[in-house]
């Protein structure tokens, strides 16, 4: 008896563990049934012809402003730009208003977000001084991907600047946590270089031994601690060099915004706009994360989508917010790379699907194989695009790459079989769910 199935993707070129080849893929309950030369029926079929099929774009650094912050971003918005960017799950931060730091607030989240997000999703949980001793309990509740911890003051209040706060919270988790790494000791100490007016400064201030110094001195605690941590949005190229030298306790996380942007550059066109923690800096810093992407150093890609009004950014430096949108761009614009023949699609999904899920222990995601949840990114490599603010579904209502044009464009996102987004239209309410961990799925049942 032929087998049935609930849609059957036809000729596209499937992007998994055996490297890439034209083949269906079959469709069955939310994953995915079979690969190869698909025989049997479906309640519908796909041409794909010429395009790319890649396992869900996982972007695992997202700031989506809700509760409290709600004018800038909420949880409905953000999974929106994420799913018409070929996002299929993303993991939100906790610097939020409240801050997600205790259960209930987790909970909370879970609740706003459980089929209303149109991507599936995972939140962080802020580590401070106060809840350490919950810390190893709450990393391990349902909806939770790890702990993040903030070394360097940047938006919101979370901070642990001090090697006693974080080595206490290391000792504390089981799981990888991840970390803003910025000195604050030396922020504040250069507080002064900041030039009124002038966001060319703000690279000056938040300078590259404010981040390298951090770095060191976690990765020194993770020793101590005998625990793994995950550096955040790496920005140097001196970070980069010390990172190779400790791999077995140490990942690290390049964003698109440093991977794309140079100063002084970006700062004279863009002005406050291209103004974010930790700072892009000059073409030499671009260039070794780039060398940390060829040589395996860096892990994963995430966006950092963490936007602010207009009003917010128009204010004169330094009383301008730090960050920008990013979810939905991640995947044109990092494919645009692909096509300028910087990394491999190999790379590419690499550090955007199977980097997170192997760092994060993500069940049944990161990879296009048979019993895996059915989350695909289809994109098409030769499709040239122009990136504009109209286009971008954030309630921030910008992106630094309006008018930047690309190749490489997501035409499709499926979120466990279920098609969302195709050719730019959102096809289907949000039911979006939470990610399950490999290590805490007993909590979940």
């Amino acid at each position: 008896m032929a087998a049935s199935y609930d849609l059957i993707l036809k000729g596209g070129v499937i992007v998994n563990q055996d490297g890439e080849g034209v083949r269906d893929l079959a469709i069955a309950g939310g994953r995915i049934a079979a690969i190869g030369d698909v025989g049997g029926s479906a309640a519908e079929t796909i041409d794909c012809r010429g395009l790319h099929v890649l396992p869900g774009v996982i972007d695992s650094h997202v700031h989506f402003r809700e509760p409290g912050l709600t004018h800038k971003e909420d949880l409905e918005s953000g999974s929106r730009g994420a799913v018409l960017g070929g996002v299929t799950a993303v993991f939100e931060m906790p610097n939020t208003d409240p801050a997600t730091t205790s259960a209930a607030a987790l909970a909370d989240k879970v609740q706003r977000a459980h089929h209303r997000m149109h991507c599936d999703f995972a939140f962080y949980v802020g580590a401070t001084r106060e809840n350490t001793h919950e810390l190893a309990k709450l990393e391990r509740l349902p909806g939770a991907c790890g702990v993040k911890v903030f070394m360097g003051s940047s938006t919101g209040s979370l901070l642990v600047e001090d090697d006693e706060g974080v080595r206490n919270i290391l000792k504390i988790i089981r799981h990888r946590a991840a970390f803003h790494s910025e000195d604050e000791y030396r922020l504040r100490e250069r507080m002064h270089l900041r030039v009124e007016g002038d966001s060319r400064s703000h690279p000056v201030w938040r300078d590259e031994i404010a981040a390298l110094t951090c770095t060191q001195r976690l990765i020194r605690l993770a020793r101590e601690t005998g625990k793994c941590v995950h550096v955040l949005h790496v920005t140097t190229k001196e970070e980069i060099a010390f990172l190779a030298q400790h791999k077995d306790v140490a990942s690290a996380e390049a964003t698109p915004t440093h991977l794309t942007l140079a100063a002084p550059d970006c700062y004279e066109r863009l002005g406050t706009l291209a103004q974010l923690n930790p700072p892009v800096r000059d073409a030499s810093h671009r260039a070794g994360i780039w060398h940390g992407v060829a040589q395996g150093i860096i892990d994963s890609v995430g966006s950092d989508h963490s936007p602010h009004t207009r009003e917010e950014k128009s204010h004169s430096y330094p009383k301008t917010h730090s960050g920008m949108t990013g979810v939905q761009t991640l995947v044109p614009i990092m494919l645009d790379h692909v096509s300028a023949g910087r990394l491999s699609l190999a790379r590419f999904v690499d550090l955007t699907s199977a980097g997170p899920a192997r760092l994060f222990g993500i069940a049944r995601k990161g990879r296009i194989a048979a019993g895996y949840d059915a989350d695909l990114t289809l994109v098409d490599l030769k499709r040239t695009e122009t990136i504009t603010d109209r286009w971008i579904a954030s309630r921030a209502g910008w992106t630094p790459y309006h008018g930047v044009r690309v190749t490489g464009w997501p035409v499709g996102t499926l979120v466990r079989g279920r098609k969302v987004m195709w050719q730019g239209e959102l096809v289907s309410p949000s039911q979006g769910e939470t990610v399950r961990f490999l290590e805490t799925m007993e909590a979940e049942v």
